[in-house]
């Protein structure tokens, strides 16, 4: 279990932590930790505060003993991830617990440049926007596509949204389950890179194969992947009907097909919109999730704040 000492210095941090919510009357107090550390300290820094104090950490054995002491946790799991995405990680599952609102103001205590160290306090404005696909919302949907496969779909296209490829935006589509009445109303639109190579080759389960599905993303046409999570096909042009279907204005050709092919069969079709990164989710020809790119959930704010000095020793 990795420790991190609660020093007069972090104590110092987690007190001008404090002193910024109140000033600033925010929602919640987040602190993201490198390991676990003295939760009664933290519980008598934080006093009788009203507001929810919130520790993150990247296992649910460093947590041990947090929440019996009266704080919220968020598990990470992502020890080797970057400052930033362990961040809005944090932020994002405190969302999906409903620890925070998705369009409140959060301060943030955490270390930037030293390890066991809290050395930076940020004032974060969430966007009203701000959503995860959890597992709870995926449950929601009724689909014989497993969880899992429709999970590292969303999670992929999540990716390409957020991060396009090599520099430029990106936008595709996947239409998941059903392939064998999907196939019905698909055709190749050109060379299919997959086509020829077998199953292992093509389980998007595997991060190599991920990768590729990137790089092909950037082609013309749609993936058709399998409830096993294979991709049977990809650059497929759908032939559908656009009878029947009420869509959002300014949505283009890819999100129609998107939602006509899902009217046709029992498919989920998931879009990534190569104009804003935002991934939707059709179902029986009807959106039912909306996911905006991570990087534009959190608004970050710079913050004139001079923290009380800490108090002398006893």
């Amino acid at each position: 279990m990795a420790t991190q000492r609660l020093t007069k210095h972090n104590s110092a941090m987690v007190s001008s932590a404090i002193a910024l919510l109140q000033a600033r009357n925010a929602d919640a107090l987040l602190i993201l930790l490198d390991g676990s550390t003295d939760w009664k300290r933290i519980v008598e820094l934080t006093g009788e505060m009203s507001k929810p104090v919130i520790v993150a950490l990247d296992s649910q054995e460093d947590l041990e003993g947090a929440s019996e002491a009266g704080l919220k946790t968020v598990v990470l799991n992502k020890e080797k991830a970057p400052l930033l995405e362990r961040l809005q990680h944090a932020l994002l599952e405190a969302a999906a617990d409903e620890l925070i609102r998705t369009n409140g103001e959060v301060v943030a205590v955490y270390r930037g440049f030293q390890q066991n160290r809290l050395d930076s306090i940020s004032h974060l404005q969430l966007d009203e926007r701000m959503r995860r696909l959890t597992s709870r919302d995926l449950q929601m949907l009724e689909s014989r596509v497993p969880l899992q496969t429709i999970k590292v779909v969303v999670d992929l296209a999540a990716q390409i949204g957020r991060e396009g490829r090599e520099g430029k935006a990106v936008g595709t589509l996947f239409v998941v389950g059903d392939t064998r009445k999907v196939l019905e109303h698909s055709n190749d639109s050109g060379v299919d890179p997959f086509r020829g190579y077998n199953k292992k080759h093509r389980n998007l389960l595997d991060a190599r194969v991920q990768e590729d599905a990137k790089e092909i993303a950037q082609l013309d046409g749609a993936f058709l992947i399998g409830s096993d999570g294979v991709i049977e096909r990809s650059r497929q042009m759908l032939e559908v009907s656009h009878e029947d279907l009420t869509m959002t204005k300014g949505l283009g050709a890819r999100h129609w097909a998107a939602a006509a092919i899902t009217l046709k069969t029992k498919a989920i079709s998931v879009v990534v919109s190569q104009s804003t990164g935002t991934v939707r989710l059709y179902q029986d020809g009807h959106l039912v999730m909306r996911i905006e790119p991570m990087d534009k959930a959190v608004k970050w704010q710079e913050f004139a704040f001079e923290p009380p000095p800490t108090p002398p020793e006893a």
